[in-house]
């Protein structure tokens, strides 16, 4: 077992993995990375059979050391990253050595960063999760000083890799399936709803995000009396006056405002990773259409496998570069004309 030690940490770091979901009928909604793709990367890059829980990092990283050697993918929202100095890419995976400083700043773009030891994090679980869901007090925010136990990596000595992250991290279109409270809108509400250009609000977190227009609100004018319902991740509610508001992993599990429609997703990480005012639009498409863009865990991280590639570095940001196996054999040149290789 190895130990990754905080020597500096931001304000929003919490542990993460894929979160518990199945609890919604039990008042806990799933939580776990804002960003989930942001962890399938990570275990393609580190060549891992699954997910293995991360640091999540909103908007600002921190300093880190581990005192046995172990791989680590930085994956999410591209932060200001270095190792003793050196910048490192981002994403990638990368070998550090104890002894080794790597210092992760703030985000260049997006919001939610991820510090994946190969290893996985090995704190205690609950209800087979690991993942910090702060809304209900299960779990902390790390804090400098905090040391955090990790399992061994399953193959220190592989290479550094990378892939093309997935552009998410500048807002966009989020892609609306239909749900049960979608006909309480007008056709001429949906219209508007579509054609309108948000931005995504300051009053954001892991429990939903609001999207900010300018205009008039968007009622639903048959929702009197509506009653409260089980809500999920990636709905977007109009809350009471008229403006939507998205879903997130710690949202609450009951909610009596009216949805427009759900978030599919492949786009929750989109609007995740959208910083303030970011530039958003909604599109509804239909169930049918929802469906055949729905692919499994198993399939997601296969994909990524096949997009992954060998991690080049400029040799002037290795500063330990004498250290490496630079020449893998050596030639004199004239073997070919030397008379007993005739």
């Amino acid at each position: 077992m190895a130990v990754l030690t905080l020597h500096r940490a931001g304000p929003a770091l919490s542990i993460q993995d894929l979160g518990r979901p199945g609890h919604v009928a039990e008042g806990l909604s799933s939580g776990g990375a804002a960003d989930r793709l942001a962890l399938f990367e990570a275990a393609a890059l580190l060549d891992l059979p699954a997910v293995v829980p991360a640091i999540e990092m909103a908007s600002l990283g921190g300093r880190f050391s581990v005192d046995a050697p172990m791989r680590v993918a930085l994956t999410g929202a591209p932060m200001k990253a270095t190792l003793d100095g050196a910048a490192v890419p981002w994403p990638s995976s990368l070998l550090l050595q104890p002894g080794q400083m790597l210092d992760i700043g703030g985000a260049t773009a997006g919001v939610y960063g991820y510090l994946t030891p190969a290893g996985g994090i090995a704190e205690a679980e609950w209800l087979g999760s690991r993942a910090a869901h702060l809304v209900i007090g299960v779990g902390r925010l790390l804090a400098t000083g905090d040391k955090l136990t990790l399992g061994d990596d399953p193959d220190p000595g592989a290479a550094g890799r990378t892939l093309d992250a997935d552009p998410r991290f500048s807002g966009g279109t989020l892609r609306l399936m239909p749900g049960p409270q979608t006909g309480l809108f007008s056709d001429r509400t949906l219209d508007r709803i579509q054609s309108t250009q948000f931005t995504r609000s300051g009053q954001a977190n892991r429990q939903g995000i609001r999207l900010d227009h300018e205009g008039a609100p968007f009622p639903a004018d048959a929702a009197k009396g509506l009653a409260s319902d089980f809500i999920l991740t990636g709905d977007v509610q109009m809350i009471g006056d008229g403006t939507p508001f998205v879903l997130m992993a710690e949202c609450q599990t009951i909610g009596g405002y009216p949805r427009i429609g759900t978030v599919i997703p492949e786009d929750v990480a989109k609007i995740a990773q959208a910083p303030l005012g970011a530039p958003l639009r909604l599109s509804l498409i239909p169930l049918e259409a929802a469906d055949a863009l729905w692919t499994t865990d198993a399939d997601r991280l296969r994909a990524l496998r096949r997009r992954v590639r060998p991690l080049i570095r400029d040799p002037r940001d290795i500063p330990d570069l004498l250290g490496y196996q630079l020449i893998g054999g050596v030639t004199r040149g004239d073997e070919l004309d030397r008379k007993d290789n005739r």
